[in-house]
């Protein structure tokens, strides 16, 4: 065979090579038919995004973007199906939307009252919760809040909702439809306290002099990808396919790569899991 005619083949070759789109993990072929029939039971991927956590999403519900869709949509790609987005304005809201059947896979912190009902992986980012209060107020530490006449505003069914609703002794709750209503909640009834994911309550507090943020976080919050326990009775395929599929977005950079692109340098990637 001609040198001029092999040298174009191996060109040829190598430029189809580079052209493939790059596999972060198992190839459609490999993946286990019971899991596309768990996590695809009517055809096509319907994912649950978070709007209300800036962190995971941003945008708007017609055009949602963030890493926990970046997540989704390479999700969908592996498996080859279609994927539809619906967003919710708390995670609150995408836990009620269980009951419906309305989503297969969604993106919610770790909860013991969520894990009841809901197969998660391990975490795929890590976020802190925090304290906003007024300038002037005496409390200056997580431990400070925990009293007698103290009020809290929460966002209902959240995961710092969840969490203090466990731990908080003698501050009351109050609680709010989503995150973002209990910070006007905490502002118009002067409450003493407002919980949230850090990133937003720290930039509404630097945008308001007349507030400060607890510099030590209250709680951690997991964030990871769960699906229906109900669907898959007891089956392991699917949620041990979206473990090591969350395991390998964390190792190969795609997490940290969609935070990146999403403004979002605060968040941590997850380590690995155990």
């Amino acid at each position: 065979m001609p040198r001029l005619f092999c040298a174009a083949l191996i060109l040829l070759a190598a430029t189809a090579a580079s052209a493939q789109p790059s596999q972060r993990g198992p190839t459609v072929s490999t993946v286990h038919p019971d899991v596309v029939k768990d996590l695809v039971p009517t055809g096509t991927l319907r994912v649950a995004i978070n709007l209300g956590n800036p962190v995971l999403a941003q945008g708007t519900a017609q055009e949602p973007r963030g890493v926990s869709v970046d997540l989704a949509r390479e999700l969908a790609r592996r498996l080859a199906v279609p994927v539809a987005l619906t967003t919710y304005e708390a995670a609150g809201r995408v836990f009620e939307a269980l009951q419906a059947g309305s989503w297969d896979i969604a993106f919610l912190a770790i909860e013991p009252v969520r894990a009841a009902e809901i197969a998660f992986t391990p975490p795929y980012v890590i976020i802190e919760g925090n304290y906003m209060v007024p300038a002037d107020s005496p409390l200056q530490a997580v431990a400070d809040v925990d009293r007698p006449g103290v009020r809290i505003a929460v966002g209902k069914g959240s995961a710092y909702d969840l969490y203090l609703t466990r731990t908080v002794k003698n501050a009351t709750l109050v609680r709010a439809p989503t995150s973002a209503a209990a910070i006007e909640l905490f502002v118009a009834d002067k409450l003493e306290v407002a919980a949230g994911v850090k990133q937003p309550i720290v930039a509404y507090a630097r945008s308001h002099p007349g507030l400060r943020v607890i510099g030590q976080r209250f709680m951690a919050i997991e964030q990871a990808m769960g699906t229906p326990k109900a669907r898959l009775q007891g089956r392991e395929p699917a949620p041990l396919y979206l473990r090591d599929y969350v395991e390998e977005m964390k190792a190969s950079g795609f997490v940290a790569e969609a935070l990146k692109r999403s403004n979002q340098p605060d968040a941590e990637v997850a380590p690995p899991a155990r």
